[in-house]
């Protein structure tokens, strides 16, 4: 597993991971994503174009960081996951929790009405 960040416009971090998020997988890049999400950063998208498989603990850590960031009054988008890692985010329930979506351009459009950093201190 494999993972990477940028920043994009403004406040806004994309995050990319590649791999499988199993258990062995999940472990090479937890501490690492968990790190990147707890910052003072509050704006996130995270591609999952790279994933071809998502186990049970690879959605946890995503929800685990996800509910940081809202509590911190942020939001995580993800983006472009496969047809096969789709379809497990949709069962196990996370698109009725967190955006999911095909384009970084909607993924960047989701944040269009969100305050800034420099708006909320």
């Amino acid at each position: 597993m494999e993972i990477s960040s940028e920043q994009l416009d403004g406040d806004i971090y994309k995050i990319n991971l590649t791999g499988r998020m199993d258990i062995p997988g999940n472990a090479e890049v937890d501490i690492t994503f968990s790190g990147m999400t707890a910052s003072p950063r509050k704006f996130f998208i995270l591609d999952l174009s790279g994933v071809d498989f998502i186990a049970s603990i690879g959605i946890r850590t995503i929800l685990m960081s996800a509910k940081a960031i809202q509590n911190r009054g942020g939001k995580i988008v993800l983006l472009n996951p496969d047809s096969h890692v789709e379809k497990i985010l949709s069962v196990a329930g996370v698109g009725t929790i967190l955006d999911i979506v095909h384009s970084l351009e909607t993924a960047l459009i989701m944040f269009s009405s969100q305050p800034t950093l420099e708006e909320n201190d």
